[in-house]
């Protein structure tokens, strides 16, 4: 049930379901497994090019499955998780940017999440990892359609000071009470015990359909391995966090291949957003595409993905076309036998076709690069055009060469890397963009916007645990 929360402005309607599965008995609706890691680049995995660091359980998910290529996040965080939850831009729902410990806004609780519509087809849910979608309780996973949580609720860097030990610390959640409180050293294990809580989980509910959301917290900052990892990678730290991350997806497929599951599970590997470039040795890469996170740069918002289901995926394919996190959400309500109605309006399409090789293109008319409630780019087909300033990454200042306010056109299929402007050659592409770009960002962009949506608000919100105010945390750079 939603919980009701100050709010300022009211939800459309609910998305409705219809009772029985496409495949006719409820058993044959398919499981559902989102691993999402975080600040992971396009070319930190094998399967997009890393050599460094060593994935051999992805390169086979790649070789059994799908490698989608052109699959879009969103700059920052607390954004991408939002529209990987509600198949909305982060725009449209009022999560602009990154949510801090102990903040008053989270996404509104009547929101539709996945795990709220594949709950009502008779789904068991689960989050296991990173939330970062507000950590007051009304925000919390089983708050938002899922069954239980277990995880530290937003970055793992966002350390405060114990009030009783002065150690800066994040919390551990069991369901919505603090299981622990972790030290920097004590998150050498996090990957290690997500990972025995989402096979724990699977074993659980495997007479059921179930969707598991594993929001990994590795590979952000600070980089803590386990210790089985340690110096196992040739790339310092990070590339043994990315390995073992690698390992941790191993043992989920293992485990539904040897619960005979695999040929009724759908599982998506993704990133929530491009390498946080600025953090050296500890950093990631998005080559070939240029820039990193909190940019809209194709390096800051394509993330490398990967989709598996045997029998119904051909193995090794590849998908250049379109897509995005905004997709899960009517495709597995569409997998699970649901309708998703016009409204409340959705941005994302149902991309079974694509995963099933039964279509070619996006049925979306473009992918829309918002950087807070400002929209800074547009693509449609291979066609992107930037219509703002952009950083390289967050943490520097604006590109030299996009600091101007003419538009810059690129040719993603030409050339990945966005170096040549092809504006003053294709004045008619640039025009047809500039007015998708100017509707979209009228409905739900700028500071007047037609369709946005309320975020949850509570009133005198406080930190999960009691912090020391002489000590406290580094905040996080707010992104508007």
């Amino acid at each position: 049930m939603k919980h009701p929360l100050l709010i300022v402005l009211a939800l459309g309607s609910s998305i409705s379901l219809s009772p029985v599965g496409i495949h006719g008995a409820e058993s044959a609706k398919p499981n559902v497994v989102i691993i999402y890691i975080d600040d992971l680049g396009y070319g930190d995995i094998g399967p997009f090019g890393a050599t460094k660091q060593k994935t051999p359980n992805l390169d086979r998910m790649a070789q059994e499955g799908m490698k989608l290529t052109s699959f879009y996040a969103a700059p920052v965080c607390s954004v991408s998780r939002a529209q990987l939850m509600t198949g909305c831009y982060g725009a449209r729902v009022s999560v602009p940017g990154v949510f801090g410990p102990g903040g008053s806004n989270g996404l509104h609780p009547q929101e539709n999440t996945i795990a709220d519509l594949l709950k009502q087809q008779g789904y068991a849910t689960m989050c296991i990892g990173k939330w970062h979608l507000g950590d007051q309780p009304e925000f919390l996973p089983t708050k938002q359609g899922f069954d239980h949580y277990f995880g530290i609720p937003y970055s793992n860097d966002m350390q405060r000071a114990a009030k009783e030990t002065g150690e800066r610390v994040v919390p551990l959640i069991r369901n919505d009470k603090i299981a622990e409180l972790l030290t920097n050293e004590a998150q050498s294990r996090i990957v290690e015990r997500y990972t025995d809580e989402a096979l724990k989980f699977i074993h659980e509910n495997q007479e059921q359909p179930f969707f598991l959301y594993l929001p990994h917290t590795a590979v952000h900052t600070p980089i803590y391995p386990g210790e089985a990892f340690r110096g196992k990678s040739a790339n310092g730290r990070f590339g043994d966090w990315v390995e073992e991350v690698d390992w941790s997806v191993g043992r989920v497929l293992d485990t539904l291949r040897e619960l005979k599951l695999s040929e009724n599970t759908l599982v998506i590997f993704s990133s929530d957003n491009g390498p946080w470039l600025i953090q050296g040795s500890d950093s990631g890469s998005a080559l070939p595409l240029r820039g990193g996170k909190g940019s809209t740069w194709e390096g800051g918002v394509r993330v490398p993905t990967i989709a598996w289901w045997p029998t119904k995926i051909k193995p090794g394919t590849i998908c250049d076309a379109v897509a995005g996190t905004i997709d899960l959400l009517p495709t597995f309500v569409q997998l699970a036998g649901g309708t998703v109605p016009a409204k409340p309006i959705l941005d994302g399409r149902d991309i079974s076709g694509l995963l099933f090789g039964t279509a070619k293109q996006s049925s979306r008319e473009a992918h829309y690069y918002f950087a807070g409630y400002n929209l800074q780019a547009v693509r449609q087909g291979p066609w992107k055009l930037a219509l703002a300033p952009q950083p390289e990454t967050m943490g520097k200042g604006i590109s030299s060469d996009a600091s101007g306010k003419e538009p810059r056109l690129y040719n993603l299929d030409h050339e990945i890397g966005e170096q040549t402007n092809l504006a003053a050659k294709n004045p008619e592409i640039v025009q047809r963009l500039q007015t998708l770009a100017a509707a979209m960002s009228a409905r739900i962009g700028g500071n007047e916007p037609s369709e946005r949506r309320a975020a949850g608000i509570v009133e005198k919100p406080k930190t999960l645990y009691p912090t020391d105010p002489a000590q406290p945390g580094k905040p996080k750079k707010k992104l508007n």
